[in-house]
């Protein structure tokens, strides 16, 4: 996916039951940032990092939103354990990780499956994707978007 691809139609659930379209999205920048699974070592760095750049981002105009697989509730409680501070996108369908390529065959301790690959997207306030990391490392991730944010 090269950038100025536009993001997949969705409607998904979110944190707090709530509900989020592309359409929600229109008229601010947003990072949307894939992670494997709620309260997992990884993910947790990562969804705290994103959370402690939060006034940084909002500084700059940009929402933050998680997305996974897991559930409304697996998300809520992921929330109030890690205390994050931005709503998580459920995903169980792929509704966008089918669409975005995240779906990917992946190896850990000599074991081979299916599952997400770690990876962000920044979105315009048009709806197109301004940039995407793929395979990323969690720890320091959130510094490298914040930055590229402030470039763009």
């Amino acid at each position: 996916m090269t950038t100025s691809t536009r993001l997949p139609d969705f409607d998904l659930e979110t944190s707090g039951s709530g509900r989020i379209r592309r359409a929600d999205l229109q008229g601010r920048r947003t990072v949307l940032y894939f992670y494997p699974k709620d309260d997992t070592p990884g993910c947790t760095i990562e969804g705290q990092e994103f959370t402690r750049l939060l006034p940084e981002f909002r500084e700059q105009g940009v929402d933050i939103f998680g997305v996974s697989a897991d559930s409304g509730e697996s998300h809520d409680r992921f929330i109030a354990k890690c205390s994050l501070g931005f709503p998580l996108i459920s995903d169980p369908e792929h509704v966008l990780i089918g669409p975005l390529n995240l779906w990917v065959e992946k190896r850990f301790a000599g074991n081979t499956y299916m599952g997400i690959e770690r990876s962000t997207f920044l979105v315009g306030s048009d709806g197109t994707i301004e940039r995407e990391w793929r395979s990323v490392k969690a720890p320091g991730h959130a510094d490298e978007v914040l930055e590229a944010v402030g470039a763009g």
